[in-house]
């Protein structure tokens, strides 16, 4: 599978660049939204070759392509300048059911990020309690100390990873977040103790909490810190807020989260992790087989990496999550009907989806089974919801638990280990021998979906048969191409940036300006502007779509230092302003300011022949590009 192409497909089927307002990935799908659902072709979308299937929320998209759906996320959020970036924020926020996703899909990704090392130092842990257990280690001996030490430092110092990543997230300063979270974990750390009253300011006492696995807190206050540092911001010129600032936010917002809001949320969280553990109390096979049960449904309405946030919160506040556990036979299952799928069906096509879904399963990655190939046929589905729930039975009467954070699989059965561990190991395997034997009694459905997808000799996505006939060809017309920036002119191969130097997004050049200054290099309209102010996209008269990228990764600083004079739609001329930038202040931040200019529909000119001018000048009439 070509994933460039695939992105290009994507992008059609969605209605293009300009319906297109935030792409975002987790570990197998992408998330789009759109301005308009109207144009999003839905059945031809499914049909692409290495989609597994969509899911459609009004404007909001999930697209499950699998493994590889990093590569195609870069692909796609280059070819439309953005990277997790509104191009319009604040316009389609949504409300009720449509609200709260968009909500649970902010806390999954946050918290997705940091999955990994908390499944490593699970694991660890796991296994070092079964060595202690063994007699195999002395824990009182110092090298044992150092190795659990190893084990519980990503979770006894959450608040800073969390502090990190939200940061990123709400466009907050990293090192106010990371200052305001390594004061949270402070009293415990010089001896205080939890729960005692302590002064902290003449007159406002306030009680230590145990904070080091907070959650919620934490995502609060550097929320709090993003929005008062805005506010601050738009009243302080820049030359004075790089000490305002941060004085304001140390002296008195800090001490006040610390104070006020950290208390608040932790009581937050001790509350919803007592409402979980009482209706576990009331009955723990209840609540496992509904827990077990839910989860293919979760993942298939896409909202099931929120639960993370609780798993995550049941630890910190019970140190142990008797709702993951649960989790363990649903994704054994799903598992066990991928191989019958495999041995049964006699879909070449299906068959090699499977044979690649299989290992990722059961290693607890149970999107592509349930997507590409449960979600399709529902009397496979129904078999695994009922082998899951009498699995999820099993774990609620073993009460098995989870030590620490890490999605059920082969590699993380030491997270597990503790009571009920031997249960929770019978309940996995009996769900996926029932599974599998379930699934090859009753039959496997073939999907009576239309193949409307063919591919190329080599294995590449190509376009299906339903999509609109490509652009005429248009060589005959001649585009001269002004450079828009004035400086030192250079290849695309010279670019730091592994995209625009391969030329996947299309041919071009780049240049290094000498001036904050970008016009428009044709006469046309203004395709696309966005949120962060960094590129535009420009369509010519004659039909040249290029897309002009101030810097490689600006799209980070969120618009600051960038200044647009022209709108979406606007028509303009050959040499017209189309956006200021604060050179020297992008270079300070760290960022490269070399500008690609790129022409993003290649394909419809026959030849693409470069300036060799070791310099441009802006706005002047010599042509820097002919196409």
């Amino acid at each position: 599978m070509n994933c460039t192409v695939l992105a290009d497909n994507i992008l059609r089927m969605v209605g293009g660049e300009s319906n297109v307002v935030t792409v975002i990935h987790c570990a197998t799908r992408l998330r789009i939204t759109v301005i308009d659902n109207r144009k999003v072709k839905l059945a031809e979308l499914r049909a692409l070759d290495g989609v597994l299937t969509v899911v459609s929320e009004g404007d909001r998209l999930q697209v499950v392509i699998g493994n590889r759906v990093a590569k195609v996320f870069h692909a796609l959020s280059v070819r439309c300048g953005l990277i997790g970036t509104e191009k319009k924020s604040g316009q389609y926020e949504g409300a009720g059911c449509a609200q709260l996703v968009r909500w649970l899909d902010g806390l999954a990704d946050i918290t997705m990020p940091i999955l990994g090392i908390m499944m490593a130092a699970g694991i660890l842990k796991g296994i070092l309690i079964m060595c202690v257990d063994a007699g195999w280690l002395n824990p009182g001996r110092q090298s044992a100390a150092t190795l659990f030490a190893i084990a519980e430092s990503p979770f006894n110092f959450l608040p800073i990873f969390l502090a990190i990543l939200c940061a990123r997230k709400f466009k907050a300063n990293l090192f106010i977040a990371v200052a305001m979270a390594g004061a949270s974990l402070s009293p415990l750390g010089i001896g205080l103790s939890a729960g005692g009253q302590q002064e902290a300011f003449p007159g406002l006492p306030f009680r230590i909490m145990n904070s080091s696995g907070a959650v919620l807190p934490v995502i609060a206050s550097v929320w709090l810190i993003a929005r008062v540092e805005r506010v601050i911001d738009h009243y302080v010129d820049a030359a004075k807020s790089a000490t305002v600032t941060p004085c304001f936010l140390i002296l008195i917002v800090v001490p006040l989260i610390l104070l006020l809001l950290f208390p608040v949320g932790v009581s937050i969280s001790q509350a919803i992790s007592a409402l979980f553990s009482a209706l576990y109390s009331f009955s723990p096979i209840f609540t496992c087989v509904l827990m077990a049960a839910a989860w293919p449904l979760l993942v298939m309405f896409g909202i099931h990496q929120a639960f993370i946030v609780l798993f995550i919160n049941d630890i910190s506040v019970m140190g142990q999550s008797f709702l993951l556990a649960a989790c363990g036979p649903a994704i054994f299952a799903c598992s066990a009907m991928l191989l019958a799928v495999n041995l049964r069906t006699r879909n070449t096509k299906l068959k090699a989806l499977t044979r690649s879904a299989i290992i990722p399963s059961l290693f607890g990655l149970s999107e592509p089974a349930i997507y590409g190939v449960t979600l399709k046929r529902k009397k496979m589905f129904i078999c695994v919801l009922v082998v899951t729930a009498f699995g999820g039975a099993m774990v609620g009467y073993g009460k098995s638990f989870a030590i620490t954070m890490a999605m059920p699989g082969l590699l993380t059965f030491p997270v597990f280990y503790g009571e009920g561990f031997i249960t929770f190991i019978l309940a996995c395997s009996l769900a996926f021998v029932g599974s599998l034997g379930l699934i090859l009694l009753t039959g496997v459905e073939e999907s009576s979906l239309p193949v409307s997808q063919v591919e190329s000799s080599g294995g590449e996505n190509i376009a299906v048969r339903r999509l609109p006939p490509p652009p005429k060809p248009v060589s005959d017309i001649t585009e001269q191409i002004i450079a828009p920036v004035s400086g030192e002119v250079i290849s695309l191969a010279q670019v730091n940036d592994g995209v625009f130097s391969a030329g996947s997004v299309g041919p071009g050049f780049a240049i290094i300006p000498d001036e904050g200054r970008v016009y428009s290099p044709v006469d046309g309209y203004i395709a696309t502007t966005y949120a962060s102010r960094h590129a535009i996209r420009i369509c010519s008269n004659a039909g040249a779509e290029i897309l002009i990228h101030v810097g490689i990764n600006t799209v980070q600083l969120g618009g600051n230092y960038f200044c647009v004079e022209v709108q979406t739609g606007e028509r303009v001329k050959q040499g017209q302003l189309l956006m200021t930038f604060d050179l020297l202040a992008i270079a300070a931040e760290g960022y490269d300011t070399v500008t690609p200019v790129i022409i993003t529909n290649s394909e419809a000119w026959r030849t693409l022949d470069a300036s060799e001018k070791p310099r441009s000048r802006s706005g002047e009439r010599s042509p820097a590009l002919a196409v």
